[in-house]
């Protein structure tokens, strides 16, 4: 009976040796307070505030766009790299529903090179989807694709204006049942009542770009500071 006991005492002993000589896994430290949550790659929970939808070192949550004759998409110092291609190249969102409505969309866009859209920015509105491009027809025009089926060029929304290569440009976008309004920089760009119109894509490849992305035509771009929020009621009601 004495050995017994003498034995079950050994292997308390190493085990308890055993559990303490293994390392425990740090826990990770907290993220700033100050910075967007990451779009995690199981759900999507949007809010208020702002959610990063680019973790500035993969192209996780996204594809390369497989418009034909695309150039090179990589990542690196914290942004995306669209290198020029035939026309189109770009990257869209793969990672389960966006907002349909009553959210802001902001990223950072540069053209580094090209002659025309640096920033053709697909988002979702309602049960449909609309562009916002920055740089087109020839590198200076701004507006929506489509409204009534009236692409960038032909709707109210068209805009032309100066457009600097090498310039990083703030784009918003904010989409509610009623309305589309979009910034450059500090620079309301567009503000166009939708209701009881007509939104889509204009024909062609773009629709490739659903339900969220990024395209380029015969142009290199970088991007940077993609996020997402959905409105508080003080923007919805304006």
């Amino acid at each position: 009976m004495k050995r017994v006991m003498i034995r079950s005492g050994s292997l308390m002993l190493a085990a308890f040796l055993f559990s303490t000589a293994l390392p425990t896994k740090a826990a990770p430290p907290p993220a700033p307070t100050n910075a967007p949550a990451p779009a995690t790659t199981d759900t999507n929970r949007w809010s208020t505030n702002w959610t990063s939808l680019f973790d500035g070192k993969s192209l996780t949550n996204w594809a390369v766009t497989d418009f034909a004759g695309h150039g090179p998409v990589t990542v690196g110092e914290g942004q995306i790299k669209i290198a020029m291609g035939d026309d189109l190249g770009g990257i869209n969102w793969t990672n389960g529903p966006l907002p349909k409505t009553d959210y802001e969309i902001s990223l950072d866009a540069v053209k580094v090179a090209g002659s025309d859209f640096f920033c053709g920015l697909t988002f979702p509105v309602a049960d449909s989807s609309c562009s916002l491009i920055v740089g087109g027809w020839g590198g200076g025009l701004i507006g929506l694709s489509s409204l009534d089926d009236q692409d960038a060029s032909e709707n109210e929304t068209t805009r032309s204006m100066y457009l600097e290569t090498g310039h990083w440009y703030h784009v918003v976008v904010r989409v509610t049942p009623k309305k589309i309004m979009a910034w450059l920089d500090n620079d309301k760009v567009v503000d166009v009542s939708i209701v009881g119109r007509k939104v889509s894509l204009r024909p062609g490849a773009i629709y490739l770009s659903e339900p969220l992305g990024v395209a380029t035509f015969s142009t290199t771009a970088e991007l940077k500071n993609f996020k997402l929020r959905l409105l508080d009621s003080n923007s919805r009601s304006k």
